[in-house]
């Protein structure tokens, strides 16, 4: 039996990088030291690669260098942005005449807030690295949103360190092959180290690359919680996305999305507006969000990407920001969004799913079971939304809603409180149509789902053939 080849030491990967003579950048770290230039340096011939290392501490410094950012911030994507372009660029027009036509020029820069043990700041940052694939070649951009876990500063610097090593390594020799460049990009790094919930790639050297692809990958190996969608398509940090807004998130298997979602969605934008200002004590900007889990976009234990991309494009194209989440259980969703966002949120939920919102087994691994669960779900800035669920026998509601008699009390309490509440308008709302019938007429060619689907999906379904549609 073959043995498995040997994984490379994050010190082998730097002198690896330092003895190839095609290689050549600068490095500009922010905020936790130069620990991704240190490994160049420890492994040796550190001259072969380094043209120069700076750590730019000082707010004016920096500032003076790159330029301040209109939102005050130094740990942000564009400071990254400009400070991979300001370094990439001075690089080029030095060295470009003497060595320009023998040379891979790159830039690699980090901006990162580190934080202690019971600190209530953020351990995180962003990385980058622009790079050429050939001499005098054009520049392409690898870029990353991080989140350290490490209790200690010194366990975050050395896990940032290993990650920086391990974006250049896969940036110079790792583009090739999609599907293994996130596990080398981790390598080294224990479970629960690292959260990566942003990666983009840029560049005619990347063009391969499925961004959203890439980010769902992180979401499918437990790198990243979540990954937001823009309307545009474009990956979003969570953090900025929604700071400083009241939230409404519908989750659902939109597979495809259909006229209900949207009637309901409609009817709940409408009832949030009176929450938010009786909550907040003002107006709001609300931001509705569509959210799909990884146990919905699985099927039969598998994913299907084609199908991912169908459901993310069809729901965009609406103006909906997509968020693709690992959180089954609604107050796991919930804690994610508070680290970020302390403002009123509501969450949509169908009535045929009161029954799983009080499943007590999915709760067990909580020490106050059903009680604690519910209890992390629910407080007075956060409401769960009921949509009705209409048939021509009944409609049903959370007044047609029974738990089991020793659970009554608590749905009692979270019904009065006006926590778990209808969305008003169930004698307007037409019967429910469900994802799943729409997509069984789409299956046996029966025309009448194209009346079921907002009109601008069922013209892009057909036009792009989605969801299996056949002309």
């Amino acid at each position: 039996m073959s043995e498995a080849p040997a994984v490379e030491t994050t010190l082998g990967k730097a002198l690896k990088i330092n003895k190839d003579l095609s290689r050549y950048g600068a490095f500009a770290e922010i905020g936790a030291g130069q620990e991704v230039a240190r490994h160049f340096f420890q492994a040796g011939k550190a001259s072969q690669t380094i043209a120069k290392t700076i750590s730019a501490y000082d707010m004016i410094v920096s500032d003076d260098i790159y330029g301040r950012e209109a939102n005050g911030r130094y740990v942000c994507e564009s400071r990254l942005q400009k400070m991979l372009g300001h370094e990439y660029d001075l690089l080029v027009d030095r060295l470009a005449e003497t060595r320009g036509k023998n040379t891979c020029f790159f830039s690699f820069a980090n901006t990162v807030a580190t934080a202690s043990s019971g600190s209530n700041k953020q351990s995180h940052g962003w990385m980058g690295v622009r790079f050429q694939t050939k001499p005098n070649g054009p520049s392409n951009d690898i870029i990353l949103h991080v989140r350290m876990l490490d209790r200690h500063r010194l366990q975050q610097q050395e896990a940032l360190g290993v990650l920086g090593v391990n974006l250049l390594n896969c940036a110079f020799y790792g583009i090739e092959k999609v599907t293994e460049f996130i596990p080398h990009l981790v390598e080294g790094l224990k479970e629960g180290q690292i959260i990566i919930d942003v990666i983009k790639f840029n560049g005619p050297a990347l063009k391969h690359f499925d961004v959203r692809l890439m980010n769902l990958e992180l979401v499918r190996r437990k790198l990243a919680e979540a990954i937001l969608f823009s309307p545009q398509n474009e990956i979003l940090n969570v953090s900025d996305a929604i700071y400083g807004k009241s939230l409404l998130i519908q989750r659902g298997t939109f597979r495809p999305v259909t006229s209900t979602h949207l009637d309901v969605f409609q009817k709940g934008l409408a009832q949030m507006k009176g929450d938010v200002r009786l909550s907040e004590g003002k107006d709001l900007d609300v931001l509705p969000m569509m959210e799909l889990t990884m146990h919905n976009l699985q099927m039969d234990g598998h994913l299907n990407e084609k199908d991912f991309l169908d459901r993310v494009e069809t729901l965009t194209s609406l103006g909906f920001h997509v968020l693709i989440s690992n959180f089954f259980l609604f107050y796991n969703l919930k804690r994610f969004i508070r680290r970020y966002n302390s403002h009123f949120m509501a969450l949509v939920v169908g009535a045929t799913h009161l029954e799983k919102l009080f499943t007590e087994d999915h709760y067990k691994n909580l020490e106050g079971g059903l009680l604690e669960g519910l209890g992390k779900l629910l407080e007075q800035k956060t409401k769960v939304y009921i949509y009705p669920h209409k048939t021509s026998q009944v409609c049903l509601t959370t007044k047609s809603f029974f738990p089991a008699p020793h659970l009554r009390h608590i749905y009692a309490y979270f019904s009065e409180n006006k926590q778990i509440v209808d969305i008003s308008g169930c004698d307007e709302t037409a019967d429910y149509l469900h994802s799943i019938d729409v997509m069984k007429m789409i299956e046996a060619g029966n025309p009448a789902w194209e009346n079921l689907v907002p009109a601008s999906v069922r013209d892009l379904i057909k036009a792009k053939q989605l969801f299996g549609y056949k002309k």
